[in-house]
């Protein structure tokens, strides 16, 4: 989303307000709004916010009204230079949304159809912020709640809830990734805890989260298991991919471990195999599901304006019906996948939802 509208952004301050320089340029080009200025929401075209609650259409709007105050003005700055508005942590704090469906511990509870429009709302504006909150606290925040002990919930989710703390969620190696279940991590129980030695690759947030979830095989059984990881332990390193085309301000890292020493109490008890794991994942599918519903709402926003602003042969851009056929199809796209969304959410709180659908819903609207 960041790169749409020209390069507008350059021209914010970097305290999520619009400076000048920003206003100039809408001044001097009145035909290209910048990208910094968000648009109206218009893809609501059925009336999907007739199938949520009061509640869940507050949160909407909260979540709405945030990103395009705070975020909105600097994706382009941070975009360009690969970089992670850490000032903006707090600004995403405050969306509430750390730890989504989980209860207690600090977390908000959050219906899964509350959570998931808002993390469309998030990647409306911008597809990295969604992507650090995706795992945050869909994969890390929502692990230790499915997978961990008591002690470890009290430990570890308040102050990620809170996002005082930063979590990351390392399955994908460089040999492995769609065939995640062949990791070669290694487990080794020794005096106390465990060892771990191995690598994982594309992991987001790794270069900076002060907890990171990393999944090993277990070299006596073979299987998979999980571990609570401090940033700062001896024999771990995380270094930045550089040079990405998308999801730029995303920190995806490098890991290597070395004979990392975890005490046993920061083992996840709850995985001793893949399936285990699969539990996190069903759930994540949904919520990565609607992550395209949000970039393509965003898309479709801007694309909306532009084509009313813009102005050639003496007429608006709309005006011409190729581009209202591109943009209609735009339209109903995604009116077909907040339909889709929605019901995976229905079936997931009413427990009838199969790994194949959550897995469909994910390729259909990411496709």
């Amino acid at each position: 989303m960041g790169s749409l509208g020209g390069s507008a952004g350059a021209g914010a301050d970097l305290g999520g307000k619009v400076g000048l320089p920003a206003l100039d340029v809408a001044l001097a080009f009145p035909q290209a709004t910048p990208a910094s200025l968000f648009p109206p929401a218009a893809s609501d075209y059925y009336q999907f916010d007739d199938l949520l609650t009061d509640e869940e259409k507050a949160l909407r709007k909260k979540v709405r009204g945030i990103m395009e105050k705070d975020i909105a003005p600097i994706m382009t700055e941070y975009w360009e230079r690969a970089e992670f508005p850490f000032h903006a942590i707090p600004s995403l704090a405050s969306l509430g949304l750390a730890g989504g469906t989980i209860k207690g511990y600090g977390c908000p509870g959050l219906s899964l159809t509350a959570s998931a429009i808002s993390i469309a709302e998030v990647a409306r504006v911008d597809a990295s912020c969604s992507t650090f909150i995706l795992v945050h606290s869909s994969l890390a925040m929502s692990t230790i709640a499915l997978c961990g002990s008591e002690a470890q919930k009290q430990k570890y989710l308040p102050s990620l809830a809170q996002f005082k703390t930063i979590g990351c969620w390392a399955l994908t190696e460089p040999d492995y990734g769609s065939d995640a279940s062949s990791l070669r991590t290694a487990a080794t129980k020794v005096p106390g805890g465990w060892q771990l030695d191995g690598q994982k690759r594309w992991i987001g947030n790794s270069t900076f989260a002060d907890v990171l979830i990393i999944l090993a095989r277990n070299a006596d059984t073979n299987q998979l298991n999980g571990f609570i990881v401090k940033k700062g332990t001896p024999g771990l390193k995380a270094t930045k991919i550089e040079n990405k085309i998308g999801l730029r301000m995303v920190q995806n890292g490098d890991i290597i471990l070395n004979k990392v020493f975890v005490p046993e109490e920061d083992r996840l008890t709850g995985i001793s195999s893949f399936q285990d794991i699969n539990k996190v994942l069903a759930m994540s599918r949904i919520m990565v599901a609607w992550q395209p519903i949000g970039i393509s709402m965003g898309v479709f926003d801007i694309c909306h304006r532009y084509l009313k602003e813009r102005k050639q042969f003496g007429a608006p851009l709309a005006a011409f019906q190729l581009n209202q056929e591109k943009l209609v199809r735009m339209l109903g796209n995604i009116q077909a996948m907040l339909l889709v969304g929605w019901r995976l959410c229905k079936l997931y709180e009413s427990g009838k939802m199969t790994p194949g659908r959550s897995s469909l819903g994910k390729s259909t609207d990411k496709n």
